[in-house]
């Protein structure tokens, strides 16, 4: 079979490997398509990984199950997520899935850029079965969209409130259409680029405006009356970001960093701010079971869709090309598909 695997940065290849074999407990999937994501980009984040087969939004088709699997069979179409877990740690008690050992310990074999791939029967406590109605791309879509519910779970929006989203790639704009969906009063998307801050209006924000230099406070200042926002989604894994994300937040708000920075970026803080202001800074990493639930089923009413938000579709034997399409400025999502051949 074939798989993608990236030996550093810009070094993927599309390579033959040895198609994984059933264990009793396992599924194995023939993959439809998988999604390039945001981490997959980032050099600091993806290189520490290598040498792996990519993807970890994929969806595809039931192959064989082994023979103590209950609830599965062949042919059936399944958005498999690449870690789960235990449902009884302490972690999981409380909701804090991600916290799990065995969420992180779980993986999809080799990964979803393959042909085929392995799905354990832990794996098989996130994998859901997709609806006729949902078709692969909206199915690649289920994984990225949950951690944007958690996200804004854990920012606490209440409607008839304001949000400013820092950062307008795919998971702004998801965040900009989920905020509208849960009732945002005012949302104000914020990227260095012209063309994404007017998608995000067409996409449900109230105002898109372009980042240059320090100008984002004041512009937020400006729309907001000098309010400035209830909460603050921050994208991009920098300290920068952030800092400009507090900054930005009103009094009592809700600051989100979404995206992990490098481990050695350090970011000054002055706790005398926060402690006055009650700005509350509250990471949100990833997704659980119940956040791909609730997105599969936002998918399948038409909340998130791919029509609006796949930009790119390329073959698994283009996927140098499209790891570097999905770099550009105006790219927001990118899908890999399979053909029958594999390639």
């Amino acid at each position: 079979m074939q798989v993608a695997r990236l030996y550093d940065f810009g070094d993927i290849r599309v390579e033959e490997d040895i198609r994984p074999e059933v264990g009793p407990d396992d599924i194995l999937v023939r993959a439809r398509a998988c999604g390039i994501c945001s981490g997959d980009i980032m050099p600091w984040y993806i290189r520490r990984k290598a040498p792996l087969v990519l993807g970890h939004e994929p969806v595809g088709v039931v192959a064989e199950v082994g023979k103590s699997v209950r609830g599965f069979k062949p042919g059936e179409r399944v958005y498999v997520h690449h870690h789960a877990p235990c449902f009884d740690c302490p972690s999981c008690r409380r909701g804090e899935y991600v916290q799990c050992a065995t969420w992180r310990a779980t993986n999809l074999k080799p990964g979803g850029m393959a042909e085929y791939f392995l799905v354990s029967a832990a794996n098989q406590r996130d994998t859901l079965k997709l609806p006729d109605a949902v078709d692969d791309a909206n199915g690649v879509l289920v994984e990225p969209a949950a951690c944007v519910i958690k996200s804004l779970k854990r920012s606490g929006l209440k409607a008839g409130e304001s949000i400013l989203i820092i950062g307008l790639g795919i998971m702004g704009m998801m965040h900009v259409k989920l905020a509208r969906h849960m009732g945002a009063a005012t949302i104000i998307g914020a990227d260095l680029f012209e063309k994404r801050a007017r998608r995000a209006v067409e996409l449900g924000a109230d105002h898109g405006i372009v980042v240059s230099g320090d100008n984002l406070i004041d512009q937020v200042r400006e729309l907001t009356n000098g309010a400035m926002a209830d909460v603050v989604i921050v994208g991009p894994g920098s300290g920068k970001a952030i800092a400009s994300g507090i900054a930005a937040a009103g009094k009592g708000a809700t600051v989100i960093q979404f995206t992990a920075t490098p481990p050695e970026e350090e970011m000054i803080i002055r706790p005398h701010d926060l402690y006055f202001n009650e700005t509350r800074l509250i990471p949100s990493y990833s997704c659980g079971p119940d956040e791909t639930r609730e997105s599969l089923r936002l998918v399948q009413q038409g909340v998130i869709s791919a029509s609006e938000l796949v930009t790119h579709q390329f073959p698994l034997r283009r996927i140098t090309e499209a790891f570097a399409t999905a770099q550009k400025p105006e790219a927001l999502k990118v899908v890999v598909t399979f053909g029958a051949d594999g390639a």
